[in-house]
Formats: C-alpha cells, structure tokens, sequence
C-alpha cells in the first residue's frame, strides 16, 4: 500500500562541502523511486560544492546564540558542535510544520556525530537512514534509543565509485521505500509499557496476560538502562499511553554507579505527558556489574552474586536504598498528574525472598519507610504497601487493577 507524502520531504543531510556530490547522488536515487527530497547542508568550512535546497545559513540561523555561533568560528570541532545544535532545532521544527517525510545523513566519524543528535529527536517510527564510516563499529552512540538504520559505506564518503554508488544507492531507495510503503503496522489498541527483569519476570509476565486479555498492546522493556530510555522515547513521540514501572533498578545503578543506568532523566517523558503511572520497586535490591573482575574495588567486599558470567549483581545496603526512595520522590512529587506507587513488602525480586542470597528485611524497610516520608501523598500521589512479594499473583493483580483505576477503564 502506497503511504501518502503529499506536502511533505526527505531530508537528504551532509556536509556539502566535502559530501556534496555523494549526498546529490543519493538523492536523484530518491527522486527516482518517486519520492520527494530536499538537500540539506550542514558544512561549516568551505563552500558546498553542489548548490543545496536547505543552505547552512538556513540550517546555522537555529542556533541559540545565531548564526554566527556556527559559521563565524574558526576552530572545526567548536563549530561542527554549533551545526548540530541548531540542526537539532532545525529538524525538529521542519517536522512540527508537517514537512518532514522522512531523514537521510551521509558522513564520517564527525559527520555522523553532526547529524545523529538531530536524528535521535525525531520521533520513533519516522524514517531515518544513516550511512556511516562508523556503521561497523559500536554505532550506540549514534543510535541511542531511536530506530535509526546506519548503514556502513564499507569504503570512506569520499567520491564516487563502483562501491560507494551501490551502498548510496541502495541507501537512497531504502529511505524512499520507507516513506512512500505503508508498513500497515497500524493498532488501535491501547499501548502501555512495562519494565521487566529476570527477577522479576513472573510479575510482569502475569501482569501482561491479564491486560492484554483487556484487549491492551503491551510492550515490555528489559531494564537494562537502553530499555527504560527506549521506553521513554517511545512515550515522548506519543505512542504508548500508560506505563507500569514494575522494574525500577535502574535507578539503583544510577545512583550507586552501576552498569544499566537509564540516566538523570529517567521518568521525565512519563511525567512531561502525565499518562497514566504505577511505579513499584522491582529489583532495587540490586545493582549490576559485569564479569566478576570488573567489579569495582570499592565493592568488592560487598555482597555479590554471580548471575552468570556476564552479571554480577550487589545487593544494596540501606543508606543506598534510602538515596534511592530521595531519587524517586523527587521525581514523583513533581506529577500534576496521578500516580500510585506499590510497595511489595515481602520483597522486590526473586533474590529478595527468604531463604535468598539479597534476602534483607532492614534493607527493604530503609527503602519503603523513606519513600513514604519523601513522596507528598495527596489525591494524585498515592503510595499503596502490600503484603505480598513482588511475584506474587495477589500483587500482579492490584498492579492490573491500580492500572484501570487511573486509567478509568472498567476492571471487567
């Protein structure tokens, strides 16, 4: 089925100045596959070498501080940083006015580093291809928790010849098959994400039968650090509608200094669109590490367990636990909309269960005693402590039911 574009573009992006002739190929490939596409040039040194549609200038006007910040700097790294700051805003503008069908950037190491921010802010589900030096290496940086699509050149963005023009070429038809195909993905289903990990498993596999028998789309993330920031990206383009924070750990390497932090900003998107929110506490009794030997020395008289030969996990003490209920209530107490936050008293994890290794009562009840001293429980702020383990079916089913609650669905 054919996606309508009307009214509407591929960004073809580069620095024209040494990728002009390259980005000019790639998009006559997209006007041959009949889409419709602007050239857009983000060089900051000498002058384009084929004439572009969208001109640095237009690009540079962007930044917070005007063009000149971008185009009146003589040293290069300074001002490839200024371009892609106000290619940022420059992208994210042309999409709020309905022109943006979908982006294509061409560049090497600096080149991508330009143009993947502006990327990255666009919204899950537009179409973004990034052909790269770098494609082949650790592309994280790049991609972040967008869908960008890298493709690695194989040989430098440097001229054209019987590999570049394949790669470019294929490429160009590949963004141009994304615009115009409709990929029929549609769902009028609810969307709602959920944060899961292997300790917590049984919880939110329970809780996701139960709503997707109510006829919701769930979506799980793996609380790995990528998964809760995937999740809130997700929330920021609009398409999920709820969330269940079930697994929060990663606020506990991110405030002890573990390897799965979600960042500062975790929460941010959930509270700037005020969807509806249950948080719980899953697997904040750990923080996570990797092979045994990386451990850092400061930990490494704590209590470990070795998850596999990848994992190490440290069970958290409980000043730690308390820092973290400050974390969390900070963030919650600047909701303005409802929020419920659970309270398994019988543990968070599968480790925090008698008879198992992060077994800790005292730990727990640092955890559960600060969060309801440091979160203003109001009408739109409610902590609910239950005496359950967080696997437990009774805690699944309150975590349905506090769900359709806030969310003003009928719980049958």
């Amino acid at each position: 089925m054919i996606r309508s574009t009307q009214g509407k573009s591929v960004y073809a992006i580069a620095t024209m100045d040494t990728k002009g002739e390259e980005l000019a190929y790639v998009a006559r490939c997209v006007k041959s596959a009949r889409a419709s596409v602007l050239m857009v040039d983000v060089g900051t040194m000498s002058s384009p070498v084929v004439l572009p549609d969208i001109s640095r200038e237009q690009v540079a006007r962007f930044h917070r501080e005007g063009q000149d910040a971008v185009l009146k700097v003589s040293d290069r790294g300074r001002a490839v940083t200024a371009m892609s700051e106000a290619l940022v805003k420059f992208i994210q503008s042309e999409y709020e006015l309905g022109r943006v069908a979908g982006v294509i950037g061409l560049g090497g190491t600096g080149g991508s580093a330009l143009i993947a921010p502006a990327f990255q802010g666009l919204p899950i589900g537009l179409p973004k291809v990034l052909v790269s030096t770098v494609a082949s290496g650790n592309t994280a940086p790049y991609v972040g928790c967008c869908d960008i699509t890298m493709i690695y050149s194989v040989v430098d963005v440097a001229g054209l010849n019987r590999i570049s023009r394949q790669v470019l070429g294929n490429a160009g038809h590949a963004i141009a098959g994304m615009v115009t195909q409709d990929t029929g993905c549609g769902d009028s289903r609810t969307a709602l994400g959920m944060t899961m990990f292997g300790v917590t498993t049984p919880c939110v596999t329970d809780v996701r039968e139960q709503l997707e028998a109510k006829g919701f789309d769930c979506l799980v993330f793996h609380a790995t650090g990528t998964g809760g920031r995937g999740m809130e990206k997700l929330v920021s383009s609009g398409m999920i509608d709820g969330v269940l924070d079930i697994t929060t750990t990663e606020v506990a390497d991110e405030v002890v200094g573990g390897v799965f932090p979600a960042g500062p900003d975790r929460f941010e998107s959930i509270l700037t669109r005020g969807i509806p929110w249950i948080v719980s506490l899953g697997a904040l009794d750990m923080v996570n590490f990797g092979a045994r030997e990386t451990v850092p020395p400061q930990f490494r008289e704590r209590k470990l367990h070795v998850h596999n030969s990848q994992v190490t996990l440290m069970r958290t003490t409980p000043e730690e636990n308390r820092q973290m209920a400050r974390w969390i209530g900070q963030k919650l107490n600047r909701s303005h909309a409802r929020v419920t936050l659970l309270i398994p008293e019988k543990g968070v994890s599968k480790l925090d269960a008698p008879g198992q290794p992060f077994y800790d009562p005292e730990a727990d009840f640092a955890l559960f005693e600060e969060l309801e001293e440091c979160v203003l429980q109001d009408d739109k702020r409610v902590i609910r402590r239950l005496p359950y383990h967080i696997n437990d079916h009774a805690f699944a089913s309150v975590l349905v039911e506090e769900y359709l609650a806030l969310a003003g669905r009928p719980a049958n």
